[in-house]
């Protein structure tokens, strides 16, 4: 049932004498037809709901968000699947201004210690607007590669190399000139609120709706890690369910790799493959490292992010390893791809649904004590929740852990990654792609 907030509210969710633990039955909309709307169609309890049907739950897209946020008044229960402006993060321009803030803020409390903990992402410039900065680094270090990427695209489009400046002035004088010129000499396109954030009316995720379209300028990764004599990087899905970083948990998977297709691997094959070259410990080191980048990234935002207990997000981290085995989170998706390439790839995302699902918890199963649900593993609780802690042995069935409630029985060691639980964040990788 729904209830508007005035007459031009819309509703959602609002059942007048049920509570809670009496939610058999779940309500859900999308639009997303691939492996997101098979796992809600067969979740049981779950019905799905069109057009302009009341909700409990509903993935929606980032256009819905941006248009029916503010008027749609939704009961206690109800779940949505992005942040008001979950862009703060996921706007290449955005993310990489907000953690050059939280580095001097880290720098400022704690030391230059503290702030090396954000030396994880490769010096980037924002053009047009940071133009004249990036010509006096580039003239600095010659005949390094950079690389400019669209601030609000995603999948590969629009990416360049290059390591001359007149590369760029080509670039200024192809179909980029009128904008870039036009913006050169202007102050950056979007306003930046009371509170740090930028304003959600000049900005957004959207692909189409950029007037002028900025990119960034960011220093490329020469020494990549290789396997087969192929460069890949990691898909990370970090599940955030508040942004306030009550808990955080993060569930990794990897992609098979093939030589010559370039395919997915599993993450913990990959752990593997690394341990058995460079030895464990250097391999947890490197998964820490990894750990070191979700929390901070999201600590980073955690001021600006609008919260919101209806809202919940699955973030696409892709992260790149080096030849020194050191993690360079490269960007972060708000809507990181759900279809499936791969009967396995469809396997490993339908796994992923699942269990956010579990996480996101609409049935109210969960106690809230978990440590792991199903492939997520509790990474923080007003905290961080060491590997030790998160995969201690709380059934008293030896190195079994099994969730009864959920159906689900995992085997517990320090090497398995996931996302877990209650109101915070977690974590599962896709995998590492070549």
């Amino acid at each position: 049932m729904s209830r508007p907030k005035n007459q031009n509210y819309k509703g959602h969710g609002f059942s007048k004498g049920k509570e809670r633990e009496q939610r058999a039955l779940i309500r859900f909309k999308t639009t997303l037809m691939n492996t997101l709307m098979d796992v809600l169609r067969h979740r049981p309890g779950w019905v799905e709901v069109k057009d302009e049907g009341e909700w409990d739950f509903y993935w929606c897209d980032v256009s819905w968000l941006r248009e029916n946020f503010d008027h749609t008044y939704m009961d206690e229960h109800v779940r949505i699947c992005h942040f008001r402006n979950h862009y703060e993060l996921t706007r290449k321009n955005y993310m990489v201004k907000n953690l050059k803030r939280f580095r001097k803020q880290l720098e400022r409390d704690g030391g230059k210690l503290e702030a090396a903990k954000c030396d994880f992402f490769p010096k980037t410039f924002e053009m047009p607007c940071e133009y004249h900065l990036f010509v006096e680094e580039f003239r600095k270090n010659p005949g390094i590669t950079w690389i400019m990427k669209p601030v609000a695209r995603s999948q590969g489009k629009g990416i360049f190399l290059f390591r001359r400046l007149k590369d760029i002035m080509d670039w200024r004088k192809g179909t980029a000139c009128k904008k870039f010129q036009g913006f050169e000499a202007q102050p950056s396109r979007y306003s930046i609120n009371s509170s740090g954030s930028h304003d959600p009316r000049n900005s957004d995720d959207q692909r189409d709706e950029i007037p002028v379209e900025n990119y960034v300028a960011q220093r490329y990764i020469e020494n990549p890690y290789l396997i087969g004599g192929r460069k890949f990087d990691l898909r990370v899905y970090v599940l955030v369910m508040s942004v306030h970083l009550t808990n955080v948990a993060v569930q990794k998977t990897s992609p098979d790799y093939h030589p010559k297709k370039g395919c997915k691997w599993m993450l913990q094959r990959f752990r593997q493959y690394l341990a058995s070259r460079h030895g464990p410990e250097a391999v947890e080191a490197l998964f820490g490292d990894m750990d070191n980048i979700f929390i901070k990234s999201l600590q980073s935002v955690q001021k600006v992010i609008i919260s919101d207990k209806h809202c919940f997000e699955l973030y696409g981290y892709d992260i790149l390893i080096d030849q020194d085995l050191k993690p360079w989170l490269l960007e972060v998706n708000a809507s990181p791809s759900l279809t499936a390439s791969s009967q396995e790839d469809y396997e490993l995302k339908t796994r992923l649904l699942q269990d956010t699902l579990h996480v996101v918890d609409m049935e109210a199963r969960l106690t809230g004590r978990e440590k792991r649900v199903g492939g997520f593993d509790l990474m923080w609780n007003d905290g961080p929740v060491s590997r030790e802690e998160g995969a201690a042995d709380l059934s008293g069935m030896g190195n079994s852990v099994t969730n009864t409630h959920l159906g689900m029985s995992r085997q517990v060691g320090r090497g398995h990654q996931g996302c877990a639980g209650g109101g915070g964040l977690s974590r599962q990788p896709q995998g590492a792609v070549g």
